[in-house]
């Protein structure tokens, strides 16, 4: 079954390989600016690249903050991707202190520059922290691709999904019933990224209709 998937344009994030990645895994993906464009979706994916702070001002002029945490809260799946998973949480301490959508617990905090390269970049390993749908018929062993300087913390352990091993063991998957988020591209992340956002499609299957 193909689902029908809005991807949140709020002008952060590299939305067109997100959108090819989705097609590849199933999805009628297409991107939406604003939230009365969103009208017809049952699944929502928040991608992101660049500073907390920024993303959060751009999804509050838009009027995703609240949209977005009426979404989560009527459990209809919502994907976050990178920077779309750190503003799942409360805290965002890139150039300041930010309040986030607290979709989840926890606080986005950087990697120390004195043990180790900032950025995190390149292929490492997800530990599965738990069972979960995005997890379904992949093997044990899974290494995604990562571009971040930032990480979750103070996460409990009920809503770690998967662990990754840079300077700390930080939560590299996250989420609390349908709503989940991972730090790893998918979308560069060749087979496995594929299939995880093809898991991602099989959930739910409630539409948002706003007309």
């Amino acid at each position: 079954m193909t689902h029908k998937t809005a991807v949140i344009d709020y002008g952060m994030g590299n939305l067109f390989s997100v959108l090819k990645a989705l097609e590849a895994a199933g999805h009628d993906a297409f991107l939406a600016n604003a939230p009365e464009k969103v009208s017809g979706a049952s699944h929502l994916v928040l991608p992101g690249v660049g500073a907390f702070g920024e993303g959060m001002a751009h999804l509050e002029e838009r009027g995703f903050v609240s949209f977005l945490r009426e979404w989560s809260l009527s459990e209809r799946p919502l994907l976050g991707i990178c920077l779309g998973l750190q503003l799942l949480f409360e805290i965002g301490e890139e150039f300041g202190v930010h309040r986030g959508l607290s979709l989840l617990p926890g606080r986005v905090v950087p990697f120390s520059p004195s043990l180790g390269k900032v950025p995190h970049v390149g292929w490492n390993q997800v530990t599965r922290s738990q069972g979960h749908f995005l997890w379904e018929d992949l093997p044990e062993t899974l290494e995604f691709y990562f571009v971040h300087s930032y990480h979750a913390s103070g996460v409990p352990e009920e809503f770690v999904l998967g662990r990754t091993e840079y300077q700390v063991s930080f939560p590299s998957v996250a989420g609390r019933g349908m709503t989940v988020g991972v730090q790893f591209h998918p979308e560069k992340s060749q087979d496995l990224g594929i299939a995880i956002l093809r898991n991602f499609g099989k959930v739910g299957n409630a539409a948002l209709s706003r007309d």
